[in-house]
């Protein structure tokens, strides 16, 4: 299989859209709790649509996990585990700091540790210091940070030019400081997903034997890394249910007052569109080529800038000046340029233009 570094750009985009809308279906949901929409989606997001999916588009998905060696099983799950964390905040972010600047903050973080991380544990960072296309690569990842700085400064701006009483409005439970530390916590250990999925190696070399095709070799390990991530979320889940007596919420209806089914509908929606953000993302990870951690940093991008549009689309930037929309647009044209750049370095790379 020959790489198309363009192909894998436009496949993160798809992924990244699937990341900044997969909130949306949330907002309909009525009258439970964070707790109780949190494990529903989740069910439907970490564990049905990566094994249905996984089980229609690779060969003896389950023989070949069974089939796979248990340390790489372990060490996916355990990567899991910990990107559990963050998927677990990022939801909190949201709450506290909106789409737009919330996503910025968490995923700026993230986009460093989860893209940088890996060559230089693995040796190779040498390699992107000594060629050009490992040189484009690292300034589409500096463009990218600087992309989501321009982001955060611009959330930042629209809390200072806004009225507490529309802020509210707009964000109800805002609350900056909160919203911070949270996604600083998030960012980290969302970076986990990308070494989750790096350690998948031999799971990739497994399926492949068995005759899934290349382009979906990653969906196997999803299962995996995914699982874990389902560990950390019901846990916490299950805690606030006891903490807060929210576990009825499930089986609860009260004509008029509890719509329940239209509740597990959305919340299963927002899942299944969550998981398309990592099917598509293993999809343009095969597509990179030598470079492919650098998908990190193009998926990172692709949340942003989509995530910033629907801040936009919902009217989270209502009431800001003129100086926090440049901040906003200057954002944007740095996550498109990032990608660009990136995309130009792959292609360098898989050309032997180095």
């Amino acid at each position: 299989m020959n790489p198309n570094p363009l192909l894998g750009v436009f496949l993160h985009w798809l992924g990244g859209l699937a990341s900044a809308s997969f909130y949306v279906p949330f907002r309909n949901v009525r009258k439970w709790s964070w707790e109780t929409s949190w494990l529903v989606g989740g069910i439907f997001s970490w564990i049905i649509a990566p094994a249905v999916i996984g089980h229609w588009m690779t060969n003896d998905l389950f023989s070949v996990l069974a089939e796979s060696p248990g340390s790489t099983i372990l060490w996916c799950y355990f990567f899991g585990v910990l990107w559990g964390f963050g998927g677990l905040t990022f939801g909190l972010t949201m709450r506290y700091l909106g789409i737009s600047l919330g996503t910025a903050l968490a995923l700026g973080y993230c986009a460093l540790f989860g893209t940088l991380a890996l060559p230089i544990f693995s040796g190779s960072f040498g390699v992107l210091l000594h060629t050009r296309s490992g040189m484009a690569i690292l300034a589409g990842v500096g463009v990218c940070l600087l992309g989501i700085g321009f982001a955060a400064l611009a959330g930042i701006s629209k809390e200072r030019e806004l009225t507490p009483e529309n802020r509210n409005k707009i964000i109800q439970e805002f609350n900056l400081r909160k919203g911070v530390i949270v996604a600083t916590f998030c960012g980290v250990m969302s970076a986990c997903m990308s070494f989750g999925l790096a350690a998948g190696g031999a799971i990739r070399e497994i399926t492949l034997r068995h005759g899934t095709p290349p382009l979906w070799q990653g969906l196997p390990v999803l299962v995996v890394v995914l699982l874990g991530g389902f560990t950390t979320n019901a846990i916490w889940c299950l805690v606030l249910h006891l903490r807060q007596g929210t576990g009825l919420e499930y089986v609860q209806f009260r004509m008029g007052s509890l719509p329940l089914l239209k509740n597990y509908l959305f919340s299963g929606l927002a899942g299944v569109i969550w998981y398309m953000q990592f099917f598509f993302y293993t999809m343009g990870e095969t597509e990179m080529g030598a470079f492919r951690f650098s998908s990190w940093t193009l998926h990172m991008a692709s949340i942003m800038i989509f995530g910033s549009l629907w801040g936009l689309a919902l009217h989270e930037w209502k009431g800001a000046g003129r100086r926090t929309m440049r901040l906003l647009a200057l954002s944007l044209i740095g996550l498109l340029a990032s990608t660009l750049i990136i995309g130009y370095g792959n292609y360098a790379a898989n050309t032997a233009h180095l």
